[in-house]
């Protein structure tokens, strides 16, 4: 299962991520957050108090007691190993190696000397991290030859381990943090290629929107030149022809506005420079569809419960609704039997309902490949329209595409 990309988003802070393309940059860019410094801050505290567990057995050793003078610059060391912790982001190599040279003549800049280890492992590349880390062995023999109360094999034994197993671990969580960091930015990819289909699955449909309604308002306007030419060849009309012509030049030219209004809504520049499509269908020809569909071998129920004449714009919306309900349900249903439900009334809207059984066993027959916009086009039809559509999985197992158009009175 592939984790969406606002959950990786989510999981991945981009402080704790390295910076793209400069492995020697410390992780987090630009200034340090609060949480940083509390981080940073508990560190230096952590390191010190296990500095002083680390020497704490040598002040209680009555038999072989630490000298004074050796035990005044351990934990001055030890002191300036913790310090030195609070620039371990910005300067991780040199601080690792300052731990270093001061545990050299220190058990209590241990704690700090592998805390800075981790944090090198954590924020660089693997070469400086493995070259401190064997640095850590002579480290340890010297300082087994500084102390007379201190076995080297036993230091030796004790410490190297504890290296081993802070390096790998901070070059564990150093490749994690890479790895979501390339998921995340697949993720933001991603999601942006969605976005930008869909912007262009929109930007289609109200080109074509805007072509079908080029074509109706060129029909309104040559209605209206051929009456109008009617008037100006006929002088001698009587005044019952003249009314009725002047009522329909009446009537074609509001309708030629509102189409009009319409189009400069959802106009945009054609890229490809195609021709208009032909006057698209109307909802008078949803009977067709569904005598096309039933011929092409689908069992379709048809309920139409509208009294009255759809006006022209819906009816063509609603046409494209059942079309590509119908076109779905060929694809990702065959063999199932839909409804189809148109039923409304002038100002109550117009309501388009095509319902599918889910069948059983999908996916076992090849799907009629498709571009996947269809929905996203009907979507914004609908909203350009000033209405809505819905669809989806219904609680009783079907699929249900509904669409509401508005009806002015």
């Amino acid at each position: 299962m592939t984790p969406s990309p606002r959950l990786w988003v989510e999981l991945v802070s981009p402080a704790s991520l390295p910076a793209a393309g400069d492995s020697t940059q410390p992780n987090s860019t630009g200034r340090l957050t609060g949480r940083d410094r509390a981080v940073d801050a508990a560190g230096c505290i952590i390191a010190a108090a296990l500095g002083a567990l680390f020497i704490s057995p040598t002040l209680h050793d009555s038999l072989d007691p630490l000298p004074s003078r050796q035990l005044v610059v351990d934990l001055a060391c030890g002191l300036l190993a913790c310090i030195a912790l609070w620039w371990r982001r910005r300067w991780a190599i040199g601080v690792a190696l300052v731990c270093l040279l001061l545990g050299t003549l220190s058990i209590s800049a241990t704690p700090a000397g592998l805390l800075a280890l981790f944090s090198l492992a954590v924020h660089r590349p693997v070469r400086p991290t493995l070259l401190v880390a064997a640095l850590w062995i002579p480290s340890v023999l010297a300082f087994a030859a500084y102390s007379p109360t201190t076995d080297p094999l036993s230091v030796f034994v004790r410490v190297t381990p504890i290296v081993l197993a802070v390096t790998a671990w901070g070059m564990f969580i150093r490749a994690r943090r890479q790895l979501l960091f390339t998921l995340r930015e697949r993720a933001q990819r991603a999601e942006a290629d969605q976005l930008l289909h869909e912007d262009r699955a929109r930007m289609a449909e109200r080109t074509r929107i805007a072509r079908e309604m080029h074509d109706v308002l060129a029909h309104r306007i040559s209605l209206l030149s051929l009456h109008a030419g009617a008037l100006e060849f006929r002088p001698d009309a009587s005044p019952e022809e003249v009314a009725r012509a002047a009522g329909v030049i009446r009537t074609s030219a509001h309708q030629a506005l509102e189409d009009l209004r319409a189009v400069i809504g959802v106009l945009r520049e054609s890229p490809d420079g195609e021709a208009p499509e032909r006057p698209q269908p109307t909802i008078a020809d949803l009977p067709a569809l569904i005598d096309e569909s039933r011929a092409a071998g689908m069992r379709v129920a048809y309920e139409w419960r509208v009294a009255d004449d759809v006006p022209e714009a819906t009816g063509r919306n609603a046409y494209r609704i059942v079309q590509e309900g119908l076109t779905n349900a060929r694809k990702h249903a065959q063999g199932s039997a839909v409804d189809v439900t148109v039923d409304g009334a002038p100002g109550d809207g117009l309501e388009i309902e095509i319902r599918n059984r889910l069948p059983v066993g999908a996916g076992i027959t090849a799907e009629i490949p498709g571009a996947g916009t269809g929905i996203v086009g009907l979507t914004e039809r609908a909203s350009l329209a000033g209405g809505r559509l819905e669809h989806g999985r219904t609680e009783a197992g079907d699929y249900r595409l509904w669409a509401w158009l508005p009806w002015p009175t």
